[in-house]
């Protein structure tokens, strides 16, 4: 990709920096001509994707399609990625309803095969909203080049609150953000719980999410983080936890940077 983005801080610090210049950046990542290459020719010619197979055999189409969703890393397996679309969503068998990563899940519905209907692929505004999430997760992408963490905060920023007004049971919510790989590494990161937690019955996995939950936020369930500063308190100790962990430079580095944007009164 020809596009990078500008990081001149990190932790908390660089994640209010990229929050107060996000607009501008995605300006120049859609400028771009790889990025404005692959939109034109997704906008020309998803409409007349009919079945899985169209989609998977036009690399460029497939790129921005698994873009959108964070799995770009499978775009060599497109036997898999058939067998995703081909299935649909509203079989509890089909793949993507088996699979942990209810990633692939939002992947296979947005396109709509698998149901006997036409696809969505032809629907008015379909083009844009794949577009526009193709941007983002290509800006995210770039950030995480130079900064992994970066990524996730930003990842988990933008779909948290998406999940957690869906109005899901409580349970299925946090079962949602377990199965999520980058969401769940930010709440496991701000709540200080250890990667092994993820070898524990799913059950025991959910009670300690919102036992941690509760101790922090005063509250258990997930639908809380359809408050902007619930998810701005998560990616906070996420970030500060982050650096805590890099070690004492990157700790104090992090905070000299926010003492002095806080004291230049910018964001």
């Amino acid at each position: 990709m020809s596009f990078t983005p500008t990081l001149p801080l990190t932790g908390y610090a660089g994640w209010r920096y990229v929050s107060a210049t996000l607009e501008g950046q995605m300006d120049r990542l859609r400028a771009s001509p790889v990025v404005a290459r692959d939109i034109a020719h997704f906008r020309s010619e998803i409409g007349t994707v009919a079945t899985p197979g169209d989609l998977v055999g036009d690399y460029r189409l497939l790129k921005v399609a698994l873009t959108a969703f964070g799995l770009q890393d499978d775009i060599a397996n497109r036997a898999f990625i058939t067998r995703v679309l081909s299935d649909g969503v509203e079989d509890a068998a089909a793949l993507s309803n088996r699979l942990a990563d209810k990633r692939y899940r939002d992947f296979s519905a947005a396109f709509g095969f698998g149901t006997g209907r036409a696809p969505r692929t032809g629907s008015p505004g379909f083009a844009q909203s794949i577009i526009a999430r193709f941007e983002r997760q290509s800006f995210e992408q770039s950030v995480g080049e130079q900064d992994p963490s970066m990524r996730l905060a930003l990842d988990t920023a933008r779909r948290l609150p998406e999940l957690a007004a869906k109005g899901q049971a409580d349970t299925t919510a946090w079962l949602s953000v377990l199965g999520d790989p980058p969401m769940r590494q930010v709440f496991e990161t701000a709540f200080g719980l250890p990667q092994s937690i993820g070898t524990l019955d799913l059950d025991f996995q959910v009670t300690a999410f919102r036992d941690a939950a509760a101790r922090i936020f005063g509250k258990k369930d997930l639908a809380q983080f359809t408050d902007p500063g619930a998810v701005e308190t998560l990616i906070r100790r996420f970030s500060l936890q982050t650096e805590i962990a890099a070690g004492p430079a990157a700790t104090t580095r992090g905070m000299a940077a926010l003492v002095l944007l806080q004291s230049a009164g910018r964001p």
